[in-house]
């Protein structure tokens, strides 16, 4: 698996974002039955600020959120609750992901959480995003947050959801 990071904001590096990533997406491909070698994608390590900025450019909302992704096609599933068809190739690329530390670190002490579980949580949420899964529709969400679960036990992290 290949992330290649940006590192905006200095604050990352205390709990090294790109190592979260790393484990977080290659976790996510793996339970989705991928090769996490064979693909590459994207992240941003920002602040609220910067974050704002994207949210307002790409989706009119200008206000800061805690993770964006953008995939670099649409893979998500015609009907509600089905999941997504795997990608294919031979593109390794599955897009981009900007995660905001400030609204992270926010949202991880309102939810007495450890940084790193609500940081990793994101990261593979933002991840299926890239894969074509999302949460508008009811059951759709209820897969994508079934799966996320099932990846964060996997790597030792509680459900967020209880």
């Amino acid at each position: 698996m290949t992330v290649d990071s940006l590192i905006e904001d200095p604050r990352w590096s205390g709990p090294d974002l790109t190592a979260l990533a790393d484990r977080a997406c290659a976790a996510t491909l793996s339970h989705l039955g991928l090769v996490p070698a064979a693909w590459e994608i994207s992240l941003l390590g920002c602040d609220d600020a910067r974050i704002a900025v994207l949210n307002a450019d790409f989706r009119d909302k200008p206000r800061p959120t805690n993770v964006l992704s953008w995939p670099s096609e649409d893979r998500a599933a015609d009907a509600d609750g089905a999941p997504p068809a795997p990608p294919l190739g031979p593109d390794p690329e599955l897009g981009d992901i900007a995660i905001a530390f400030d609204t992270c670190l926010r949202e991880a002490q309102e939810q007495g959480k450890p940084l790193a579980d609500h940081t990793t949580h994101l990261l593979v949420h933002g991840c299926l995003h890239l894969l074509g899964y999302d949460h508008i529709r009811p059951k759709d969400a209820d897969l994508m947050e079934q799966i996320e679960v099932e990846i964060l036990a996997s790597l030792g992290i509680a459900n967020p959801y209880v």
